[in-house]
């Protein structure tokens, strides 16, 4: 089930990184969602174009989409020395 009134943006703010990302994270956390559906479901809610998408992700989120798409076999695993 997902609950959208928790992720929307507000008519007065413009859509930037920071807002963004804790619409993307409080998504994750509240309906259990994968960061590539999540993202997805996001851009197509507030008519944002996929393409568009890079400037508004933070580094974490960046991270953990990379890291789901490798899980995926989307993207090359790449070898890491467990320390």
């Amino acid at each position: 089930m997902v609950t959208t009134n928790q992720v929307e943006p507000t008519k007065e703010n413009f859509l930037n990184k920071k807002k963004f990302s804790k619409m993307v994270e409080t998504a994750v956390r509240m309906n259990g969602m994968s960061y590539l559906d999540t993202i997805v479901w996001l851009c197509e809610k507030n008519n944002i174009e996929i393409e568009d998408i890079k400037k508004y992700l933070s580094p974490s989120i960046t991270e953990n989409l990379e890291k789901e798409a490798m899980d995926l076999n989307f993207l090359p695993k790449v070898n890491t020395l467990d320390v």
